[in-house]
């Protein structure tokens, strides 16, 4: 059955074909990765926390993880395209139950994520515009005129969404391609940071967990591919260069800065400047000068809104793609002419936004109360979603007996072992992850066992009392023709 009309309320559901190519997908996720904001925070906790000088090696060995997880990834989505990304995946391999708690997992680390980015784009609006300009309006004001601007790009349409932050990404990496090669020029190229000594110095663990929350968002090329040109294959070169393009940019500035700093000093450095944030702004003022730290700081806030706006679009389609199994409300999967899922996206903003203002109402700072609890959770989400989709990968394949040894075996085993080893660890360091160690951080950790167990109970009711809903978890997947490629 076509999903362009709802055969209950004859509204349209279907989103917008052959909208995207690989650039546009890219645009999209390196956008939600938003490289300045790596290097400011993820960067700066991976020096500080995890192995000090030899941090750079630790976002070049996530991307080697993460490449090794692609190989399956891109084999599976030559067979499967749903907005649902790895929601679908995970019904593909591990069934109609594991898929549905897969999609609850995956929908609520998205939110949480927007609600994180609005504090974040909240904090730096009101800091850096109050120093530019001297208005200083409330953080939660800039936050919520943020997700508004959000909701109405994505209105648009997606590849309406692609074209602003593709113009978001070039003039971030420009800048960070500009700090590094002042660095090099200044100090030159200097491998002693690659050194096993560098390497494993201070607790490489920690940095590779750190490393890993910077890659997050890559995994979203999968929830695009309703929209791409050519999906079948657009998705998987979409993947690969996503990955590629993130540990280049993360791994190769981070080595700047350790440069510029020295291997040794690095993790003392990092600690000093942890709680400010400052540790890149005062090197690029050091090695480019005091007007280049404006464009910086300028372009912080254009990072900010562009990670917001990707993850929106993200977090909408996870709702869009369990609306339209009727796994949530059906109104969910309504789209509007320019093929956007607008009612999803409305219900996703407001969400954000009202959660940002419970905890506005405290009034404490954002960047303390609301961040760490939102991205905390919203990376273990994913990064829990990630290893789902390599075990599916990995039984759906064995299921088909495929004879694919090193694609369909090896590469989602090994990935899927890897990638279960970063949720043991960041389930057990997770006041790290999440910047807190507060009571209420802690727990929340048991709310992807909650999840786990509704996502059970719901599929039984399902299977149950609602069997047609139930059976279409699977039908609901085929979403593309793939016939449509070749």
């Amino acid at each position: 059955m076509s999903t362009a009309d709802s055969p209950v309320t004859g509204t349209h559901t279907a989103l917008k074909k052959n909208a995207l190519g690989v650039a546009g997908i890219v645009f999209l996720v390196l956008a939600a990765v938003a490289p300045l904001t790596g290097i400011v925070v993820v960067a700066g906790l991976a020096m500080a926390l995890g192995n000090g000088g030899g941090a750079a090696a630790s976002f070049f060995i996530m991307a080697l993880i993460l490449l090794l997880f692609s190989v399956g990834y891109a084999q599976m989505s030559r067979e499967l395209i749903n907005a649902g990304g790895f929601y679908a995946f995970v019904v593909k391999g591990l069934g109609r139950t594991g898929g549905l708690i897969a999609g609850l997992i995956a929908t609520i680390g998205y939110n949480f994520f927007v609600v994180g980015t609005i504090g974040t784009s909240g904090f730096f609006m009101q800091t850096v515009i109050a120093d530019l300009t001297g208005i200083d309006i409330h953080w939660y004001l800039w936050g919520l005129a943020s997700i508004i601007a959000s909701f109405l790009m994505a209105r648009r349409g997606i590849d309406f969404s692609s074209k602003i932050l593709g113009v978001a990404l070039v003039l971030e990496v420009a800048l960070l391609v500009v700090f590094d090669i002042a660095v090099l020029i200044r100090t030159g190229v200097d491998f002693s940071a690659f050194s096993p000594e560098a390497v494993f110095a201070g607790s490489f663990p920690i940095g590779l967990l750190i490393a890993a929350t910077g890659f997050l968002g890559f995994e979203a090329t999968a929830l695009f591919g309703e929209e791409a040109k050519q999906p079948l294959k657009t998705i998987p070169r979409a993947t690969y260069a996503a990955i590629i393009a993130i540990g280049l940019v993360l791994g190769l500035t981070t080595w700047a800065v350790v440069s510029a700093i020295g291997v040794a000093q690095t993790q003392g450095v990092a600690l000093e400047h942890l709680a400010a944030g400052d540790l890149l702004f005062n090197l690029a003022v050091e090695y480019v000068g005091a007007p280049f730290l404006t464009i910086m700081l300028v372009l912080l806030l254009v990072s900010l809104f562009a990670a917001m706006l990707a993850f929106h679009n993200s977090a909408t389609r996870y709702l869009f793609a369990l609306g339209r199994a009727r796994v949530l409300p059906h109104v969910l999967a309504r789209t509007g002419s320019t093929g956007a899922p607008v009612v999803a996206g409305l219900v996703q903003a407001g969400f954000a936004a009202f959660v940002a203002f419970l905890f506005m109402l405290s009034g404490d700072n954002p960047m303390v109360t609301l961040l760490p609890p939102m991205l905390g959770f919203g990376t273990l989400s994913i990064i829990v979603l990630q290893t789902l989709a390599a075990l599916a990968i990995f039984v759906h394949f064995r299921r088909a007996r495929s004879p694919r040894f090193w694609s369909t075996l090896i590469a989602p085993l090994v990935s899927f072992l890897l990638l279960g080893t970063i949720v043991v660890l960041a389930i057990g360091n997770f006041e790290i992850v999440a910047g807190s160690d507060a009571l209420a951080v802690r727990i929340l950790p048991w709310l992807l066992v909650v999840t786990a167990i509704g996502g059970l109970g719901y599929g039984a009711y399902l299977k149950a009392k609602r069997p047609a809903v139930y059976a279409a978890l699977a039908d609901d997947l085929e979403q593309v023709d793939p016939t449509a490629d070749s």
